[in-house]
């Protein structure tokens, strides 16, 4: 994003200013009068700072300080605003790239509290015994209410071989508290199968490794079901997103031109659009994708870009409405850590913002009993205000029917829905 690099630099060095403000702020305070008003507001940060080195009880290191104030300053500016310091910045940037240091736990915000909504097997969380619907109490002692989910994701993941301590609260049970040992964790990869003649594609996160691994899905489930392939499910449920570049690759696999999503910044030049380029992987096939609470954001951007060229129907329930992109800028070289920033919104082709929206299924068809319930953008503290009216799905959900027990109620659905399509269209392609 060629205006929003520009934006990074300018923003960097605004802070390295900063730093030198600070310190100049704190060994001469009151030697200058302040000329403009952010030297001002910059000499209240130094005295505070100067009143809280010197008289708190015990003695705060500087650094623990600063860290602690530039968290603050962007935690209160949206829900997805932080600071990384620099041992979760090493952690975040290995995790971009398909692995990172960690525990093995997916997590979601419920009532301002971390939620366990699924556990890696062979891991230390799952050897350890942890649970889907653990409530992550405190970290290394740290409470984690109010916490927004990536400083709570960041402060789990570190340098393998080291130590973090939980205390986790559990329904009808004490709070318990237990260590446990970081190891590499991949994130989650792509998974396929084939569901009689349909392809079915579950993507679980956006890394680099996503884009390759769905072409081989792809040409794996056309080896397997052959001539009588029928179409393909790719399922987003669950899917809290990751990297921008990989949700736009793997868009891109299921559409010949168009846009796919734009990026719109501060002002107008910090604006970047991304198109598809030809080459269809599933060749027109009929393409449902799944969505739930958990589809946000890169999910969300996949989801936004195939309804709006009406190339896939969209099943499944209310995403998520995570419409921001945020911007990592490392402080130092990541040696001071990074800032983790919000600096865009992001628009589907028709030009719709799904902050706090969401995508709005085509299809609408409840969630599964016993099924992750997801705290929504919407119900985020600082979370950025929606541009334009609450959207919900039309009608009422399709429900399970009464006394009948499926493995998954939502894919059943859609595989039925893939296989009405094809034959009331004699195998052409349509979409919603």
């Amino acid at each position: 994003m060629g205006a929003l690099k520009g934006l990074s630099l300018v923003v960097f060095g605004a802070f390295a200013g900063f730093g030198l403000a600070l310190a100049a702020t704190h060994f001469a305070y009151g030697a200058n009068v302040p000329t403009t008003p952010t030297e001002s507001e910059l000499g209240r940060f130094g005295l505070a700072f100067e009143r809280v080195r010197d008289n708190y009880l015990s003695q705060p290191e500087d650094r623990q300080l600063v860290e602690n104030a530039i968290g603050g300053m962007l935690s209160n500016l949206d829900a997805h605003s932080s600071y990384f310091d620099p041992r979760a910045f090493a952690a975040m940037e290995t995790k971009a790239a398909g692995a990172y240091g960690g525990i093995g736990v997916v997590i979601a915000l419920k009532n301002d509290i971390a939620e366990v909504v699924s556990v890696v097997p062979a891991t230390p969380a799952y050897r350890a015994g942890i649970k889907m619907g653990d409530q992550l109490v405190s970290i290394d002692g740290v409470s984690m209410r109010g916490h927004t989910l990536d400083d709570i994701s960041s402060r789990m993941r570190g340098t393998i071989g080291t130590e973090v301590k939980l205390t986790l609260g559990r329904a009808f049970a004490a709070p318990a508290d237990i260590a446990l040992r970081r190891e590499a964790i991949e994130v989650e990869r792509l998974t396929w199968h084939r569901e009689g003649d349909i392809g079915y594609i579950k993507i679980v996160a956006f890394s680099d490794r996503t884009d390759p691994d769905l072409k081989m899905a792809i040409a794996d489930l056309k080896r397997q079901i052959g001539p009588s392939l029928k179409g393909f499910v790719v399922d987003l449920r669950n899917n809290g997103g990751g990297v921008l570049q990989a949700s736009i690759d793997v868009a891109d696999e299921f559409l010949d031109s168009g846009e796919i999503v734009s990026v719109r910044g501060r002002t107008p030049k910090d604006m970047e659009r991304y198109d598809a380029h030809p080459g269809d992987l599933a060749d027109g096939k009929p393409l449902i994708v799944m969505i739930n609470g958990g589809t946000a954001s890169a999910s969300e951007i996949v989801a936004g870009a195939l309804q709006d060229h009406h190339r896939a129907t969209i099943l499944g329930s209310l995403s998520f409405g995570k419409g921001s992109v945020q911007t990592v800028m490392p402080l130092e070289n990541g040696a001071g850590g990074a800032l983790h920033m919000t600096t865009a919104r992001y628009y589907t082709p028709s030009g719709r913002s799904i902050q706090v929206t969401g995508i709005v299924p085509d299809v609408y068809v409840a969630d599964d009993p016993g099924a992750p319930q997801y705290e929504r953008e919407a119900e985020l503290p600082h979370h950025l205000v929606a541009e334009g009216p609450p959207l919900k799905p039309a009608g009422a959900p399709i429900l399970p029917e009464l006394g009948h027990a499926y493995l998954d109620f939502q894919l059943t659905m859609a595989l039925s829905y893939l296989h009405k399509t094809w034959a009331a269209n004699n195998g052409a392609p349509t979409h919603a």
